[in-house]
């Protein structure tokens, strides 16, 4: 079994990866979202992993456009929780010029950067594992990475969670190409796009209520179809084989313009 994960080593999503398939399995780096859904579409890889969204940062918008062409299913999701280490070839804070890290990265430890590197330049890669590859070739440069990164590239922990909120979790997804059956503990994700009338978002969404169908999560995308043109994005509990399920699904495929199932899957165990 091959799995795609966004690289290169090192990085959450290969830690979120080695938590959900352990490391009797062949792994195999992307250097973006994209390709990970590539490699998976093409049969190189049986599954991806990509991440969807962290408590505090909020949903990865590459991932969720991703799901908008591709054909590819969610099989399961993966709950990790997430500490930021502050590492470096340098042991003093006084030393460091630059810090490299992913976008988000930088947004969950906004304050402590502030508070103790104000004048480091922060430069954005494309993940924590890349960011800790420049700090080994860069002396004067940190990164923000796993705990996993100081012991792969040798770096010093110049602080350790820097994340300004403790509780730090982020949800990733396994990506494939075949649906799950139930197990009576399931998540069911789905996207559509309304018509263009007034009470059309409402109207959406009264089949769940009807069915009593909890939903746990609503994101909205454009299309880049058509100017103010949406997706949105729902996870709802209970699998697309359940009665409830499938009869919510069905009035809402009548009056929206474009359904689609991304998948049934278990419901992962939160992080706590």
């Amino acid at each position: 079994m091959t799995i795609a994960y966004l690289g290169p080593p090192a990085t959450f999503t290969h830690l979120a990866a080695l938590k959900k398939f352990g490391s009797a399995v062949k792994y195999t780096e992307c250097s973006n979202i994209t390709e990970i859904f590539t490699e998976v579409e093409k049969g190189n890889a049986d599954f991806g992993v990509v991440p969807i969204e962290n408590s505090i940062e909020g949903a990865v918008s590459h991932t969720l456009d991703m799901f908008i062409d591709s054909e590819l299913k969610i099989c399961s999701e993966v709950y990790l929780e997430i500490t930021h280490y502050l590492l470096s070839r340098k042991k003093n804070l006084s030393d460091i010029r630059r810090v490299y890290s992913n976008p988000q990265v930088f947004g969950q430890c906004r304050r402590w950067l502030e508070k103790n590197i104000p004048a480091a330049e922060l430069v954005e890669v494309s993940s924590t594992a890349r960011a800790a590859q420049i700090a080994v070739e860069e002396p004067d440069s940190a990164c923000i990475a796993s705990r996993m990164a100081k012991d792969i590239y040798n770096l010093n922990i110049l602080a350790s969670s820097i994340e300004d909120i403790p509780y730090n979790i982020t949800r990733f997804l396994v990506i494939g190409k075949t649906l799950v059956e139930p197990t009576g503990n399931d998540k069911t994700s789905i996207m559509f796009s309304v018509k263009d009338r007034v009470g059309a978002l409402h109207a959406m969404l009264t089949p769940f209520k009807k069915y009593r169908i909890n939903l746990t999560k609503i994101e909205s995308r454009p299309s880049k179809r058509k100017v103010w043109d949406y997706y949105f994005f729902v996870d709802l509990e209970g699998h697309y084989k359940n009665s409830s399920v499938r009869n919510a699904l069905a009035e809402l495929e009548k009056q929206a313009s474009y359904l689609k199932i991304l998948g049934s899957y278990p419901k992962a165990e939160e992080v706590s």
